[in-house]
């Protein structure tokens, strides 16, 4: 059992792809445990403080939902920025760029990106 999208053919386990969120998060100097819907006090951060389009990927649910084909263009291309120097061996760098391989393909498709 796992996270599998209806575009390309990347695919984490549950707790892998929140494993491979934080390590995207730390890309952009953010801790997701101190984020709505990873912390558990009362004093989470808003993501509206967030100004930067992986926040579409980082705040978004694991097992359901979708993504219109406009965010999944600038998601793709921050997504392969945020990666770029990760080694290319590294499981998540390869996944992340399967992931904005689908995320393009929805685009041009002009299709819902569907987390399922």
């Amino acid at each position: 059992m796992g996270l599998y999208f209806s575009h390309g053919s990347a695919h984490w386990t549950y707790r892998y792809f929140k494993d491979f969120r934080r390590k995207l998060a730390k890309e952009i100097n953010l801790d997701l445990e101190t984020m709505e819907g990873y912390s558990d006090n009362d004093s989470a951060i808003s993501w509206d403080t967030v100004k930067d389009p992986i926040v579409y990927l980082l705040n978004h649910s694991d097992c359901d939902g979708d993504l219109s084909p406009q965010i999944c263009k600038v998601v793709a291309t921050r997504l392969r920025e945020l990666v770029q120097k990760w080694e290319p061996s590294d499981l998540d760098k390869q996944q992340a760029l399967l992931l904005a391989d689908g995320m393009e393909l929805a685009f041009k498709r002009k299709e819902l990106f569907v987390f399922c």
